[in-house]
């Protein structure tokens, strides 16, 4: 998958207050959001494991333990990273928190306030025009 490095990708539920909370601090960071609606969008396991690459972390951690659905979706089953990739796939409902791509980097927001840690790369990560550079 692509991601387009003037767009923000928000992969989220849009109707959770975190979801909400998240989505409006990302236009802070980026006036173009690319929303993906993690319950409604049908995402293939390829996807999910290009996310979890960029975020760094199992899938297994992307997943809410105290949800409803855990229990009969998960249980104490262990699974392979591919088995792990399918229950993200086929249970969207069961992601913990927001997850946002922007710069070539992806964020877990557990907080919604963690989408801005996207925003001091955006910032480190900007090229300053010959012309504007300091004489130093």
């Amino acid at each position: 998958m692509q991601f387009h490095p003037n767009e923000l990708f928000l992969l989220y539920n849009p109707q959770s207050n975190s979801g909400k909370q998240t989505k409006a601090m990302a236009k802070d960071i980026c006036s173009n959001i690319n929303e993906i609606d993690a319950l409604h969008e049908k995402l293939i396991p390829t996807y999910w494991k290009e996310v979890v690459t960029m975020l760094g972390i199992s899938p297994a951690e992307l997943l809410d333990k105290s949800h409803p659905d855990y229990a009969s979706k998960v249980g104490e089953n262990s699974y392979t990273m591919e088995g792990w990739l399918e229950v993200l796939a086929r249970n969207p409902q069961l992601l913990k928190a927001p997850i946002a791509i922007y710069n070539k980097r992806a964020i877990f927001c557990e907080t919604p306030t963690d989408i801005m840690k996207l925003a001091v790369t955006a910032k480190a990560g900007e090229k300053i025009l010959p012309h504007l550079r300091g004489n130093a």
